[in-house]
């Protein structure tokens, strides 16, 4: 058997971060900002003002008070969007609204609350009565103020947020420079799986691993490509992937890779894939190879929790370093809540319920009363994240710390 970390390391060795491609914004949410985005437009694009009331001449109010008011003609309206707003003369005011822009004339806004006028919908009166003085520059958001067109608006590397792009909107963008989702082609294979929600017959079992799949690389930031299942014929398994393979980045297999005679991932591409065991309990058999155009392949166990497990080791990190993330995560620490038993020689990945009661370390108990078999499905449904346990510790007590990997 090899190590988890030098399985891990020869899986790496040969993923890379896919080619950056420019995506709408639109598409571009939660991907790895892949160069710097310099702002094209200035933000705000123009002056505009910061409240609802009224553009006039600092000037012309500089003596108002709510004792000694004045009182200007309106000689106009501005909502927001207006293209042509009208000019303020001295000695007059225009009303305008919260970002529509700054009338020519104006340095300043009398909010409406300063003024003998109602808020919100009313008819635009003839005169304002201006009740305070306001500044020059006052309630005006200056063009550019906040951002100037060359402006550094996002790093390369920032992984994008709701923030970041509506950030790239307002700079002037449509489009960014990113590392694009891995296309992850999923393919469970073995003669035993049916349909979802069909009666299995004797001998059968319904497909859990597709689904299963398909739901972990939309949560690690892949695009998932189902491609169905196929049964322990080799050839055939062969022609799947081979129809596949001009539309997928990467493909994830289930079942087919240990040691039985019907092992058809092995035997349908033995001379592409090399295959392991790997120290580790569930997941001990792996396969991983790069096929013709480049698409690396990850053949992992059939039991679903073997799956789980498999994927959140090995599979995860390659779709970051894909992504241009860091393949790794950092391995939390917990506190074990009761005792159990560890496989000897083996590091083990148990699933966990979690409870965090205020300790420094949270707290975590085996999501089923059988441990880390690979084939406890029921685990799956409770399981919060997984303990990890060393290769030479053959049991655990409660309270001691181990590993925690969270997804």
């Amino acid at each position: 058997m090899i190590t988890v970390e030098q399985y891990q390391e020869s899986v790496l060795a040969h993923v890379a971060p896919l080619p950056t491609r420019r995506v709408q914004v639109t598409e571009a949410h939660g991907l790895r900002l892949a160069e710097d985005v310099h702002a094209v437009l200035a933000v705000p694009p123009f002056a505009n003002s910061a409240m609802d009331g009224y553009a006039v001449r600092a000037a012309d109010v500089a003596g108002a008070t709510a004792a000694a008011p004045l009182t200007l003609p309106v000689v106009g309206d501005v909502p927001a969007g207006t293209s042509h707003p009208a000019t303020v003369v001295p000695g007059s005011a225009v009303r305008v609204m919260t970002g529509g822009p700054l009338p020519p004339g104006a340095d300043a806004v009398v909010p409406v609350e300063l003024t003998d006028q109602p808020p919100g919908a009313a008819e635009l009166p003839t005169h304002v009565v201006v009740r305070e003085a306001v500044p020059a520059g006052r309630h005006v958001r200056g063009e550019g103020d906040d951002i100037r067109p060359g402006d550094t608006v996002l790093h390369a590397g920032t992984t994008l947020a709701a923030t970041h792009l509506s950030a790239a909107v307002s700079a002037g963008h449509g489009e960014l420079p990113v590392h694009p989702r891995p296309r992850v082609g999923v393919l469970a294979t073995g003669d035993e799986l049916c349909a979802p929600g069909t009666d299995p017959g004797p001998g059968r079992i319904p497909d859990s691993n597709s689904l299963l799949l398909v739901a972990l690389v939309r949560e690690a930031g892949g695009e998932p490509v189902p491609l169905g299942t196929v049964g322990d014929d080799p050839a055939q398994l062969r022609a799947a992937v081979g129809s596949a393979l001009d539309r997928i980045d990467v493909l994830v297999t289930s079942g087919g890779v240990s040691v039985g005679t019907k092992d058809v991932v092995k035997a349908a591409f033995a001379e592409q894939l090399g295959f392991e065991s790997v120290a580790m309990q569930p997941g001990k058999p792996q396969g991983f190879g790069v096929l013709a155009g480049g698409v690396p392949v990850f053949a992992l166990p059939g039991n679903p929790v073997s799956v789980m497990v498999s994927f959140h080791v090995h599979v995860a990190p390659g779709l970051r370093r894909m992504l241009g993330l860091p393949a790794r995560r950092p391995l939390g620490a917990a506190r074990a809540g009761v005792a159990w038993r560890c496989p000897p020689g083996r590091r083990q990945y148990l699933p966990v319920l979690v409870e965090d009661d205020g300790a420094p370390l949270p707290s975590v108990r085996p999501a089923s009363a059988g441990g880390s078999g690979s084939h406890l499905v029921a685990s799956l449904a409770l399981a919060q994240a997984l303990a990890v346990v060393p290769e030479d510790v053959d049991a655990v007590a409660p309270g001691d710390e181990v590993g925690l990997l969270r997804w």
